[in-house]
């Protein structure tokens, strides 16, 4: 049973012990293959602090770099995704460093 206190994983999002797999509202290129899934690994301390040192204090760009470091999709593709699936990839980055949800 879910209270109102847990968060219910939505269809489009799988997680795995390793990280979480998101499938694309919008099918795009992405490392040039047309996909709907996208898949993202955990983080850890390096690629969080490996992105603070890229992003110039810029936080956005800080994200997009994080992002594209867990996913291994170029940063370009990731700005190219629509918002809905950006909010998705959003929503699944922090699915991962929820204590709660694995």
């Amino acid at each position: 049973m879910t209270t109102n206190t847990e968060k219910k994983i939505p269809t489009w999002l799988t997680l795995t012990d390793e990280g979480v797999t998101i499938t694309l509202r919008y099918p795009t290129e992405l490392n040039h293959v047309k996909t709907d899934k996208l898949v993202m690994r955990a983080p850890t301390i390096r690629d969080v602090r490996a992105a603070n040192a890229v992003s110039g204090g810029d936080a956005e760009k800080r994200e997009l770099q994080l992002f594209s470091s867990l996913t291994e999709i170029p940063t370009a593709d990731l700005e190219g995704l629509k918002v809905v699936d950006y909010t998705r990839v959003q929503e699944g980055y922090f699915r991962l460093v929820d204590e709660g949800e694995l």
